[in-house]
């Protein structure tokens, strides 16, 4: 569902289809969180230099080799005991000069062939080079795996304790599928990025640097006719993407959509059937995935132009050297060894400007994601326990005393919620709160355990206005059993153990049986070791709610909110739901949320509330004496009960 400020815009604030922001600034950020990391950083650029090294003298190498082969052959061609002067005098003499002068340029010795032992040495040298190359280039593989896998790490726990340091109202104004997909989906996108862009990046540019200087070293012409395809490069990969970074961006917007909407009807799934949404909520998901897939495609299949595009000029850029190194073998200038070198060199100059533009659309991706990743971390957080910078003070227990003085609070600077609001409960005293829908119920509970602050006056806790106190102490003192149950995936003995740190078998057992629990867990096979599953679908939902209570009894809290939750399950349910929470709030002072009115007969004191503000304050008989808004609630709710056992 969404909540309060959610309409056309995302959760992140930006419109579909807005471009990333500032990736100047991102990219900053992120680079900035790998500072920790520069030793090891340095470390993978020396191996990834070496690597480098290695690889691109691979080429020079084999063009040596060819040279041995090509001149041995050339060689064989001549009388053995002729001398290489007179093998290139007969060649001019029978009118072959262009071949002379490549003669001439080249080492050959009449007669003689192949030197084999020569160009042994020279081919297990060149595959010495590319091994040692490879060793080095997974070196650096490894090392940068360590460098992404601990950044992400500290990052994943940033944003983990950013999660416990968020107000309520931040899940309440965002989608719980684009929080998920946010500290889910875009940490894995971007660590994908980190682990395969950035190694490759750094790997693209050391090669190429290294692969440029070896075609200055064969031939400065070449080279020089190699470079142009670098602003080409530079331009096609700009103009395409400033296109393919705006659909990358939409492309995780709508992702953290997809998943909330996902999320939503999952949460909801029985209402969905009860309603007969499923073909509406089909029909929404389609197109909500239809959009996806629109800027999923049009942002792959921009950033996809790019590889092509560039493979294109690297062929362009082939065919350039080729023709001009055959001219130049043919006229002698060049070598074939340093030709076919130069068009090693050539492939290994366009693949890493392809892998550079092709990673283009991964960085994008990765940076749109990180961009989602640091508006999370940046989002406004709690309030410091303190403001004024003193220290909290410490209360090691709380008896249960609680006094709201001239309390206001508003969701929005327009609309008023809570005002003036005061009330005193003692120690041990239970409270009911009555009212119609929007009156403020619900608001008091969470002023009351600080999931909101007031905008004015005081609410004191044993006379200690609990913004003395730290947010941890004030929680300690409540205990909560609401009318939507939580339990976790695992066993009942856990989720009983959740409500005590270290809480020994002998305490969650006497928990279970003051809460009615004992008897029915020890009907189940397994017992307290049943394993509940995401939902607790396996137990029903009294069972659910008696688990709930044994664990706040267990918590042992000074203080108690009950939010009923008896509507949904049978009479005699109800009856053992409500023994059971009797016990809970016996010696402890008790807010109860009451929704069925006849189960809070027996509260010290009934609060009725309307608009923000206290109307009638009273005992049950007194308040229906009284004849005003409880007395009407109450009759109302009395006559449905009537017509519906009719």
């Amino acid at each position: 569902m969404m909540g309060p400020g959610r309409g056309v815009r995302s959760a992140a604030g930006r419109l579909p289809g807005q471009r990333t922001e500032n990736i100047g600034k991102t990219l900053r950020r992120l680079l900035a969180r790998m500072r920790r990391e520069l030793a090891w950083l340095g470390l993978a650029l020396l191996m990834g230099v070496i690597s480098v090294a290695f690889v691109v003298s691979g080429p020079k190498i084999l063009g040596n080799a060819t040279n041995v082969l090509f001149d041995g052959v050339v060689s064989k061609q001549f009388k053995t005991g002729t001398t290489k002067a007179q093998a290139v005098a007969q060649l001019r003499a029978h009118g072959h000069g262009q071949i002379a002068d490549m003669v001439a340029k080249m080492n050959i010795t009449p007669g003689a062939g192949v030197e084999m032992k020569r160009l042994g040495l020279i081919l297990g040298l060149a595959a010495l080079v590319y091994l040692l190359g490879a060793i080095f280039t997974w070196g650096q593989g490894y090392v940068m795996a360590g460098v992404t896998q601990r950044t992400m790490f500290r990052l994943r726990r940033d944003v983990e304790e950013k999660l416990a340091r968020l107000p309520l109202s931040y899940f309440d104004s965002h989608s719980h599928g684009d929080i998920l997909s946010r500290v889910t989906n875009d940490i894995d996108n971007l660590t994908t990025t980190l682990q395969q862009g950035l190694s490759q990046l750094l790997t693209s540019l050391l090669t190429l640097v290294g692969v440029l200087g070896m075609m200055f070293w064969i031939s400065p012409l070449l080279a020089g006719v190699s470079l142009i395809i670098i602003p080409l490069a530079v331009v096609v990969t700009f103009l395409v993407a400033r296109r393919s970074q705006i659909q990358f961006a939409d492309q995780w917007e709508r992702t953290g959509t997809l998943n909330g909407l996902v999320e939503e009807t999952h949460t909801g799934h029985a209402l969905v059937q009860i309603y007969g949404r499923r073909g509406s909520t089909i029909d929404e998901f389609g197109r909500q995935n239809r959009r996806l897939y629109e800027s999923s495609f049009r942002a792959q299949f921009l950033s996809g132009i790019i590889q092509p595009t560039m493979q294109f000029i690297g062929n362009l850029n082939y065919v350039a050297i080729a023709v001009l190194g055959g001219r130049g073998v043919a006229s002698g200038s060049f070598s074939l060894g340093g030709v076919q070198a130069f068009i090693q060199y050539s492939r290994q100059f366009t693949m890493p400007l392809t892998q550079i533009a092709s990673q283009m659309n991964m960085l994008q991706s990765g940076l749109a994601s990180a961009e989602r990743v640091f508006e999370f971390l940046d989002a406004p957080e709690e309030t410091a326990d303190q403001p004024t910078g003193a220290e909290p003070t410490r209360r090691p227990s709380i008896t249960g005393r609680v006094d709201l003085e001239h309390v206001f609070f508003r969701y929005e600077p327009d609309k008023p919620l809570i005002e003036d609001f005061t009330l005193k409960v003692a120690p041990g005293r239970t409270v009911a709160i009555v009212g119609p829908t929007g009156a403020g119920k619900t608001t008091i509970v969470n002023l009351l355990v600080r999931f909101y602050e007031i905008d004015k006056g005081r609410i004191l806790l044993d006379g200690t206005d609990y913004r003395r106190l730290s947010r941890e102490d004030v929680r300690r003192a409540f205990g909560m059993v609401l009318q939507d149950t939580w339990l976790f995936a695992g066993t009942i003995r856990d989720n009983l153990a959740y409500g005590k740190e270290g809480a020994t078998d002998e305490e969650i057992v006497a928990a279970a049986k003051t809460a009615y629990v004992d008897h029915f867990v020890r009907t189940l096979p397994d017992g307290y070791e049943t394993l509940l599953d995401e939902d607790a679908s396996n137990i029903s939902s009294g069972q659910k709610q008696l688990l709930t209570i044994a664990r706040a009894l267990l918590a042992n809290p000074s203080i108690l909110i009950l939010d009923e939750a008896t509507s949904n399950v049978d009479t005699r349910t109800e009856v053992i739901i409500q023994q059971a929470m009797a016990r809970l709030r016996q010696g402890r002072t008790s807010f109860i949320i009451a929704h069925r009115l006849s189960t809070i007969r027996d509260a010290d004191t009934i609060i009725v509330m309307d608009g923000g503000r206290i109307v009638e304050q009273g005992r049950h008989a007194e308040l229906l004496d009284r004849h005003g808004l409880y007395h009407s609630l109450y009759n109302n709710q009395f006559t449905e009960a009537e017509e519906s056992a009719g």
